[in-house]
């Protein structure tokens, strides 16, 4: 299933490692573990942040996506189910809208 990953890093570790000039490396070495469809990084919140598109077969998963921005950078970490239009058309709105109308 297609999830949009959103982080959040504290301050702390991340200006630490920016500091000494790892965080690149350390961001680096998460996504190659992770191979996310596509990263972005953004601010969030007034806070470093991104958001990543990746692609989970299970819900077992999760801790494998979250776990390496939480132990690295005390990240907080969101997951949302993203549905790309074909996704959507496959939802079958008429019928929900008749049967909820």
């Amino acid at each position: 299933m297609r999830m949009l990953m959103h982080l959040q890093f504290p301050l702390e570790p991340f200006n630490s490692a920016v500091r000494d000039g790892s965080a690149g490396q350390k961001i680096q070495k998460i996504l190659e573990a992770i191979k996310p469809e596509a990263a972005y990084f953004c601010e969030h919140n007034g806070h470093r942040g991104g958001t990543l598109v990746v692609n989970l077969k299970d819900a077992s998963e999760i801790p494998t996506f979250a776990e390496p921005w939480f132990l690295t950078f005390n990240a907080h970490v969101e997951f949302r189910v993203a549905m790309t239009p074909e996704d959507l058309g496959r939802a079958n709105l008429d019928a929900l809208g008749k049967k909820w109308a």
